[in-house]
């Protein structure tokens, strides 16, 4: 898309067409080496160990993580799950937006660096292509050369690669919603229907693309989270920093030189830390909204400051008044515990605290009364006041149950046949329930709704599972 814009000159009026999109220009990350490049790498192999791994385990004869949306029902190992329990989902989108929040202000983008989907495929899929095109320099002259036996088959080689690693991650990716040992054998087979095949096919595809040639315009401009983090973070977070002071005057010079004699400070002007940089910023222009937080520049800055027999650190993670300042670690350390920190962390413990707690006290059923719409009341032969209640219950448990329903709320209130209720594991079963008041209580009590509760327990001990409130109606 273009937009005209007119100038004005002495020969008169000349149109002209102005391009209001810049284009993309191709960034080749260089591979780097350091303890951080360690530390991403280790995050990388324990994410996709967890991811690709999880649905191949079993418990209990079952798929040990496995959201079932047919039944629907969701296993988490020994936990099951069900649409009411939607809650805990949400508890969990809660507390994951307060550990971000939390992270975010003490240490910026530590999510993106490090575990962002975005960014751990992104790494797999360059070191796939370092693999089969070479290094930055290589890559470049590669792209540049005209098509050949040569350029197709390492390119060919590549995008297979891709494609492959990509596939899996939308077999994987179906196998947590699809039992994975049954969608393998009908992948095997040939014999996968069409709904698995299309989420395997368009995961497939959006990893192949975000990965493979998105990359940093997902960060860039697809994704929220950098726009965000400005409102999550101060001058007291850490970030990754050049430290001006110490770097400008940059330039060149021979190795192990005084910089001071030459009026030039730390900085080499080697452009290393732009070229590792994934979104192809330069961090030496300071914070900027690009910068995911990978650390590369810090890897391979301090490889620079070894070779040149400078001080390590020149660009490191600090904070915008540590640099300013020339805080040391421990003032830098201190000034962390401040109070957004603060509030941040007491809000996610509280939260994190207020779900386990929970969860672990969730009882085995759930239970909902309705009462029986289509009669309210009803007198039997016998003068005794009857109202019938419809019941659902939910198993929460792996293994068969039997549970007891007591009544309560009234004097002399029984229970008719069928008080033994019995659950096979996970079950939803419905269930019809009579009440029954005999004829000298009613007539006592008089015409009208009274409260009742209901009480399911499990047989011979006196621990309530569950109780729910109803009411019980006598006709005039």
């Amino acid at each position: 898309m273009k937009a005209r814009a007119t100038t004005a000159r002495s020969a008169g009026d000349e149109a002209r067409t102005v391009s209001m999109y810049e284009k993309r220009e191709k960034i080749y990350p260089r591979s780097v080496h350091g303890r951080f490049t360690r530390l991403r790498w280790a995050t990388v192999w324990l994410t996709q160990l967890v991811f690709y791994g999880v649905p191949w385990l079993g418990w209990n004869g079952r798929q040990a993580v496995l959201f079932d949306l047919d039944v629907p029902r969701f296993y988490v190992f020994g936990l099951v799950l069900q649409p009411q329990d939607l809650v805990f989902l949400a508890a969990l989108l809660v507390i994951a937006a307060m550990t971000l929040f939390f992270f975010t202000a003490v240490a910026g983008r530590l999510w993106c660096g490090y575990s962002c989907p975005q960014t751990v495929y992104t790494e797999l899929f360059l070191w796939i292509e370092r693999h089969t095109e070479g290094d930055r320099n290589a890559r470049i002259r590669l792209d540049a050369a005209p098509v050949g036996a040569r350029k197709l088959a390492r390119k060919g080689s590549k995008h297979l690669l891709w494609a492959a690693v990509a596939l899996y991650t939308g077999f994987t990716f179906v196998g947590y919603f699809v039992p994975i040992r049954e969608l393998a054998a009908q992948t095997l087979a040939l014999a996968l229907t069409p709904w698995p095949t299309f989420w395997v096919l368009f995961y497939g595809a959006a990893t192949y693309g975000n990965a493979g040639w998105m990359r940093e315009q997902v960060c860039k401009y697809m994704c929220p989270y950098a726009r965000l983090q400005s409102t999550m973070i101060d001058a007291d977070s850490l970030v990754i920093a050049y430290d001006n002071v110490r770097g400008e005057p940059r330039g060149a010079r021979a190795r192990n030189v005084d910089p001071a004699a030459l009026g030039l400070g730390s900085c080499v002007d080697c452009r290393l830390c732009v070229q590792v940089c994934p979104t192809g910023i330069d961090i030496r222009q300071g914070l900027q909204n690009e910068c995911i937080g990978c650390a590369a520049c810090i890897d391979v800055c301090d490889q620079v400051m070894d070779r040149v027999g400078y001080a390590r650190g020149l660009i490191r993670y600090a904070t915008a008044n540590a640099v300013a300042r020339g805080w040391s670690r421990a003032q830098t350390l201190r000034r962390l515990l401040r109070p957004r920190v603060l509030a941040y962390g007491s809000l996610l413990v509280a939260a994190t605290g207020a779900f386990v707690v929970t969860l672990a006290l969730r009882a085995p059923v759930a239970m909902d009364v309705v009462r029986d719409r289509g009669v309210l009341a009803r007198v039997a032969d016998d003068g005794r006041v009857e109202n019938v209640y419809r019941l659902q219950l939910r198993s929460r448990a792996e293994q068969s149950a039997r549970y007891a329903l007591r009544a309560g709320g009234l004097p002399a209130l029984e229970i008719d046949a069928g008080a033994s209720l019995d659950l096979g594991p996970g079950e939803v079963r419905p269930f019809t329930v009579r009440l029954a008041l005999p004829a000298a209580q009613a007539i006592a009590l008089g015409s009208g709704a009274h409260p009742v509760t209901l009480e399911l327990s499990v047989p011979g001990q006196p621990k309530i599972l569950a109780q729910e409130r109803s009411t019980f109606v006598v006709p005039r």
